[in-house]
């Protein structure tokens, strides 16, 4: 399998950048003398620089559907945005509904498209046109539970989890899905073909897997790639924050960080407490693992809060932090023009376009910033994080990658705060990609920081 190299890759970078040494400068750090190979590339280094926009169709025009969509997309290209994570497009199940149009994760019918949204023939002119403004599209598949009407409750009752009296169950307080049972042989089968479907019906480069393994065995997943990577290279991302999925998966959810971003957002915790989480974070995962990063999505945004609400003023700062620590950032439907309500999750509610705290400008910028410097890519394509200051409510990093160096600088406090640099290396004068103003870092003079001050520095 092509994703079994991460079992390796502390192993393989200490080789890879040995080789690669006596190519480059010596004073380079050896894990970003990593020479890139010159051929054709395959995921994950297809997306090594993408920015992923998840598109909620229900939410994000007035029609609600992917025509209407589609029409936003000419915008989406020109902020940059690489690859659309499409959120669930099937029939939502009527049997124990919740609201008035149910969970998008509650699928009545795998093959088909929810008539709400639009007609198969939709979905295959939206991923025609993404392929034509060179963006990528994965859709969001649910393997995990069905809708209680889909077919094969009754011509298939033993693809599902049941009880000891024999009744199927469900999961958590989620009363409007049924747990399928993935042990059984014909239930993975059935559902390989489902996914096969799409790829071979619409040309869609990938999946972004929900609740993947929590009641789903490894080896499904593995059954999953093998067979279906064979039709096309897929990029495969899942929402989960475990190591042991990168035997299958490109991608995984860095949901501990958004974690401790909430609680440094809330006065709960230090600033410092985000440096110590991803080094932690790259030491458990290495360097070939794609972590996505992000300040909100569907879930988050409905459930837990706007990011007005667990940020305030300091949202732009923690935006700008997960477009540049390190991993692959994404933006959630309407999340550039400054969303400011927690939006309905199984019911109508559109997203504001004419919202006056419009910050399409700001995620623009921080697009091109991430895409333009290979320092900021993902994985091994990407320079390492390596934190620079020792302070408690300021976050500095270093990033390097073949001879491209970016500094992040960021103050998680609504007061003036300095940074104190420890790394001398760094030491030298910079431009801020935001403002263009000429900034010097040294070890010799702490830095004065304005409350929630961010920077992005470059030579």
């Amino acid at each position: 399998m092509k994703r079994l190299f991460y079992l390796f890759s502390g192993l393989s970078l200490f080789i890879a950048s040995c080789n690669s040494e006596t190519q480059t400068q010596s004073d380079q750090n050896i894990n970003n003398d990593v020479e890139e190979e010159k051929i054709e590339s395959s995921y994950p280094e297809k997306a090594a620089s993408d920015i992923i926009y998840e598109v909620n169709i229900r939410q994000h025009t007035p029609e609600g559907t992917i025509k209407a969509f589609m029409d936003d997309m000419d915008r989406l290209h020109k902020m940059g945005v690489d690859m659309l994570w499409i959120m669930p497009v099937q029939p939502i199940g009527v049997k124990n509904r919740k609201g008035e149009l149910g969970s998008y994760y509650s699928i009545q019918d795998y093959k088909t498209v929810n008539p709400e949204f639009g007609t198969m023939g939709d979905f295959k002119a939206l991923v025609d046109k993404a392929h034509e403004m060179n963006m990528k599209v994965i859709l969001d598949w649910v393997p995990n539970h069905t809708a209680w009407d889909h077919p094969w409750i009754t011509e298939h009752p033993e693809f599902y989890s049941q009880n000891e009296k024999g009744e199927i169950v469900y999961e958590a307080d989620w009363t409007d899905i049924a747990l399928l049972d993935h042990t059984n042989p014909e239930t993975r089968k059935a559902m390989i073909e489902e996914m096969k479907y799409w790829v071979s019906e619409t040309d869609l480069d990938g999946f972004r897997c929900d609740h993947p393994i929590h009641d789903i065995p490894m080896y499904f997943w593995e059954e999953a790639t093998k067979e279906i990577d064979q039709m096309k290279d897929l990029f495969w991302l899942a929402e989960v924050d475990e190591p042991r999925a990168h035997l299958e998966f490109d991608a995984t959810y860095a949901w501990g960080l958004l974690g401790v971003t909430n609680e440094v957002g809330e006065g709960k915790k230090p600033g410092k407490e985000i440096a110590e989480y991803i080094e932690n974070d790259q030491e458990r995962y290495g360097r070939k693992p794609f972590r996505l990063t992000m300040t909100t999505n569907h879930d988050v945004n409905s459930w837990e809060g706007t990011v007005f609400e667990r940020y305030g003023e300091g949202y732009k700062t923690f935006a700008a932090m997960t477009f540049t620590a390190y991993g692959v950032p994404m933006l959630y439907s309407g999340q550039e023009s400054g969303l400011d309500k927690r939006l309905k999750f199984f019911d109508k509610d559109t997203i504001n376009w004419s919202d006056e705290n419009n910050y399409e400008e700001f995620f623009t910028k921080l697009i091109e910033i991430h895409t333009e410097n290979k320092a900021l890519h993902a994985g091994e394509f990407g320079g390492i994080t390596i934190h620079i200051n020792d302070d408690e409510e300021v976050y500095a990093f270093k990033r390097e990658k073949n001879g491209n160096q970016v500094i992040g600088i960021f103050n998680f406090s609504e007061k003036p705060q300095v940074m104190n640099l420890t790394d001398a290396s760094v030491a030298g004068n910079y431009s801020d990609e935001f403002t263009g103003k000429e900034v010097s870092l040294t070890v010799d003079q702490p830095l004065n920081l304005q409350p929630w001050e961010y920077l992005i520095l470059v030579k």
